[in-house]
């Protein structure tokens, strides 16, 4: 009985000490966004949302953000991309519209909206987002604790603020923020952060 015990507690401590050794190995993983204006390089937040940051990680590894492009640019504000029918100029009265074919849960966190910052768009609906996403080109605390904030750019700052200097024109909404020019996200590959540097 001792013996069962002791192998139970062997085994749980086991399992807790795996635990954040799985987490730490997760936030050596980085995001290298490739861009038509440079690339940008983003850290994760998987202890404030962890199946957010799973989502966009697979979405990657798959290739499905490659070829889109960042359809929402408002100056000061942030850039949107990460919609799948931004690789088809057909479809751009749909922009903005595109999912994976699934929601994922909302994962609302106290990290705050500041420049860099990605987090995920949705709908009115707080559980409706699914790959598309945001980067803040400054602080937007009224987002704060409202939309799933799951990492941030750490390298190629001046990359993100020469994406939102993008010209815009207004949308069909009548809002200033359709780019005049295709802003390409050429693609999203997945590495350890080491590589990354």
């Amino acid at each position: 009985m001792k013996q069962l015990l002791l192998s139970l507690l062997t085994t749980c401590a086991v399992g807790l000490l795996a635990a954040p050794a799985a987490r730490a190995q997760d936030a050596k993983e980085v995001a290298v966004l490739k861009t038509s204006a440079g690339e940008m390089v983003v850290e994760f937040w998987p202890e404030v949302a962890p199946k957010t940051v799973e989502n966009f990680k697979k979405l990657a590894k798959d290739g499905f953000y490659n070829g889109t492009a960042f359809h929402r640019i408002i100056k000061g504000f942030m850039i949107q991309g990460g919609d799948p029918l931004t690789k088809d100029a057909s479809q751009e009265a749909r922009w903005g519209t595109g999912d994976p074919g699934y929601k994922i849960k909302a994962e609302f966190n106290e990290r705050k909206h500041e420049r860099g910052v990605l987090s995920m768009a949705r709908s009115a609906n707080p559980d409706s987002a699914g790959c598309q996403f945001f980067i803040c080109l400054d602080a937007a605390p009224f987002l704060d604790g409202k939309y799933t904030t799951f990492g941030k750019v750490i390298k190629g700052e001046d990359v993100l603020l020469k994406l939102g200097d993008s010209p815009v024109a207004p949308s069909p909404s009548g809002e200033p923020s359709k780019p005049t020019q295709r802003v390409g996200l050429e693609s999203v590959k997945i590495a350890p952060a080491d590589a990354a540097k």
